[in-house]
């Protein structure tokens, strides 16, 4: 092992972020030679085929942009990326990530240990929409971690109402999303193929009284008749229905 061959992995790794056995190998570092850094105290061992130097411990960043080299699609939704682009309710001390990807994964452990989550695949949108719309790393953020522009991340923290994520939260994030751009909202809006998303987004739209949410019913109009999502309280607020 030259220290050539650990210089460049010094320049070349990004502290906090894991590195696979691809990157390894792009760096000259065969596997036998990543066993034999392991051992020599340059690298450790997170779990099979990913490594981080020794030292170092996995970052939020690093841990989600390592995923995202293993799983298709993943991206920061939902309630987290409207909370990464300014829109939140309550400043949580203890932020839990929220996930969306195109198919299942099992995630390392290692991961767990670094990085408070939640993962799911639900799919909400038809297949002539790709599936990359409206995801792109934030601009003072992590490069290689795209994140739901707000018009996306509305639908998916609508999809999460009843499972987890309270309906007065979603409530009360609405109100920081008046500037949303009525044509993404639209067009994804007019992909959507779940009528709970869909209802769900125009009921808080109306409910804050914003201008965009006023011509959001004829997407309701286009999924058809179907279960109520919502009732209105006599005070006039909204709440999600009981199944």
């Amino acid at each position: 092992m030259s220290n050539k061959t650990v210089q460049r992995l010094m320049q070349e790794s990004r502290r906090g972020h894991p590195v696979d056995s691809g990157m390894l190998r792009d760096m000259g570092i065969s596997a036998a030679l990543a066993s034999h850094m392991v051992k020599s105290g340059w690298l450790q061992r997170l779990s099979n085929g990913a490594y981080l130097l020794t030292g170092d411990a996995p970052t939020r960043d690093g841990s989600i942009a390592y995923l995202s080299r293993r799983i298709a699609g993943l991206h920061v939704g939902g309630k987290t990326a409207l909370s990464w682009q300014g829109v939140r309710h309550n400043i949580a001390f203890h932020e839990k990530v929220v996930l969306w990807g195109q198919k299942p994964y099992r995630i390392p452990s290692w991961v767990d240990q670094h990085l408070s989550y939640s993962f799911q695949t639900t799919a909400l949108f038809d297949v002539d929409l790709p599936y990359e719309n409206g995801l792109k790393p934030l601009p003072s953020g992590d490069p290689e971690v795209k994140v739901s522009v707000p018009e996306r991340a509305i639908l998916e923290l609508a999809s999460d109402i009843g499972k987890g994520q309270s309906f007065e939260e979603a409530s009360n994030l609405m109100v920081g999303l008046r500037n949303l751009r009525a044509d993404v909202l639209d067009e994804f809006l007019s992909h959507c193929h779940r009528v709970k998303v869909v209802r769900l987004v125009r009921d808080l739209g109306l409910e804050a009284d914003f201008s965009w949410a006023r011509g959001l019913q004829k997407h309701v109009d286009r999924l058809g008749a179907g279960t109520r999502w919502s009732n209105r309280t006599k005070n006039g607020r909204l709440t999600l229905k009981p199944e």
